[in-house]
């Protein structure tokens, strides 16, 4: 479908120019002739000679230029990625039809030349001019469309490559190529019929003035033409940079702009999308580090070097343990402890996010979280508190397969990286993590299934601090000094 439709374009277009590039001809040379008994017989000539030219070189063009040019594009007939050359060749085919055109154009100029040499020598250089200046104008339109039409194969044949340099010449050489073609070669034409005017000195002020009027007009007109499609084919690739900008900016990192063009141009397109992949594994990369070690983590590793060692911080720990693990993996197959240990975590891991807490790390089938660091709580005992009595009630009420011990304590520790350069995490470590720990195994045997040191419930606020209230005091494995424990006051809620 699509070597049919650009094979439609393509001959249609060499059709529309040549039938143009043969009015030109024949306009100009009804008004540049020096005189209407001098050049009636020549303008009789061209007016037969014009049609039947353009007729021939259509038919030649059709079959030297289209076919050639799909030949050049079999690659994608075939349905399979181009070689290097073949990429460079499909980039290079409206400039080879813009040279199949100024062939046949030049043919048409040293034709329509000897043909004025033999009815009127004296306007062989009018005759010139007019020819070579229609042909000057089917180049640009031929190149300009081509390069329009043929814009899906070019996507085609730099899809999926970022090019060392330009594969079709730069903007540079395209700038001035259009140049020379919408302003230089058409001011040129002025000049020269101002000088063979000047030479012959047989022709009137209002021929003259006629003349320059209606190469003027062309000149504007084909000038404007010119230009017009040089913007276009300058501002569209940006403009579909700055489209594609916008929808990264908005965090749609999937977006890819199609790659058309073999200039400067193309490379930017072609750069972007290569940023567009490095951002999109970048984002990928950054959710998967702060999945594993928490979000407030990862933004920190990110915002600081990253380096052994930590800082003191006053935090409140929270320790879950699942009571009776052992025996819950013998008893099921693998899959539904997996299932349930997931269960498990995900009310952990919601209730510590909701109370601005990190989880962070999961121990088997443990879990420590940690409220104050690596980002600063000023109100982290009752938010460690509040939600160790949330996990305990909805673990009970949603995952009553699970039960589980839950220690809460507060204090100092050194909160920072731990381990080697080359591997490390980040942790906390100090008197509360452990007291947190021993905590969770006396709360295995309590009612409530949650402890608190009574430090912890003198460091939260007076609304969090009520809910609880002080049992006894024991000293805890591996301490000299005991501890007050506390215990929440039934029917208590989260806050």
């Amino acid at each position: 479908m699509l070597r049919r439709r650009v094979q439609g374009l393509l001959t249609g277009t060499l059709i529309a120019t040549n039938v143009i590039g043969a009015l030109v001809v024949v306009g100009l040379a009804a008004l540049l002739m020096p005189a209407p008994g001098m050049s009636g017989e020549l303008i009789r000539v061209t007016a037969i000679a014009v049609p039947v030219y353009v007729v021939s070189a259509v038919v030649v063009g059709a079959l030297w230029g289209t076919r050639g040019a799909l030949r050049t594009l079999r690659w994608a007939a075939e349905g399979r990625t181009p070689t290097d050359e073949e990429r460079a060749s499909s980039l290079r085919v409206p400039l080879r039809l813009t040279l199949v055109q100024a062939v046949l154009w030049g043919i048409a100029t040293v034709v329509f030349g000897v043909l004025a040499a033999l009815v009127q020598p004296r306007v062989v250089l009018t005759e010139l001019l007019v020819v070579a200046f229609a042909g000057v104008v089917v180049c640009a339109i031929a190149y300009l469309a081509g390069e329009f039409i043929l814009r899906p194969y070019a996507a085609l044949a730099l899809s999926g490559t970022v090019p060392a340099r330009p594969l079709s010449g730069g903007v540079n050489l395209r700038m001035l190529l259009f140049w020379c073609l919408g302003t230089g070669v058409p001011v040129a034409g002025l000049v020269v019929t101002a000088v063979l005017a000047w030479a012959r000195g047989d022709v009137s002020t209002t021929k003259l003035a006629i003349s320059v009027i209606a190469l003027g007009l062309v000149v504007l007109v084909f000038g404007l033409l010119v230009t017009v499609f040089t913007a276009r084919a300058v501002v569209n690739p940006i403009r579909s940079v700055q489209h594609a900008l916008g929808r990264v900016r908005a965090g749609d990192f999937t977006v890819e702009i199609p790659v058309y063009d073999g200039t400067e141009l193309g490379l930017l397109q072609a750069g972007f999308n290569g940023m567009a992949v490095g951002l999109a594994e970048r984002e990928r990369l950054r959710d998967l580090f702060g999945r594993h070690v928490g979000e407030d983590v990862a933004s920190e590793a990110m915002r600081t070097s990253a380096e052994l060692g930590g800082t003191v911080r006053t935090v409140s720990v929270l320790f879950v343990d699942l009571i009776g693990s052992t025996a819950l993996a013998a008893s099921r197959p693998p899959e539904e402890v997996v299932g349930l240990l997931n269960r498990f975590f995900a009310v952990v891991v919601d209730e510590v996010d909701r109370n601005h807490g990190l989880v962070n790390k999961f121990v088997g089938d443990a879990a420590l979280a940690i409220f104050g660091a690596p980002v600063r709580l000023e109100d982290h005992a009752t938010l460690a508190l509040s939600a160790g009595r949330a996990i305990a009630r909805r673990l009970a009420a949603e995952v009553p397969e699970c039960p589980a011990g839950i220690g809460v304590a507060t204090g100092e520790v050194v909160a920072g990286n731990v381990g080697d350069p080359r591997r490390f995490e980040y942790t906390v470590i100090g008197d509360p993590v452990n007291e947190a720990a021993r905590l969770t195994e006396l709360a295995k045997n309590v009612e409530a299934r949650l402890l608190a040191s009574w430090t912890a419930i003198e460091s939260a606020a007076e609304a969090e601090a009520s809910r609880w209230k002080a049992t006894e005091d024991v000293t805890l494995r591996g301490r000299s000094q005991p501890t007050t424990l506390a215990t929440p006051v039934a029917d208590s809620q989260p806050l």
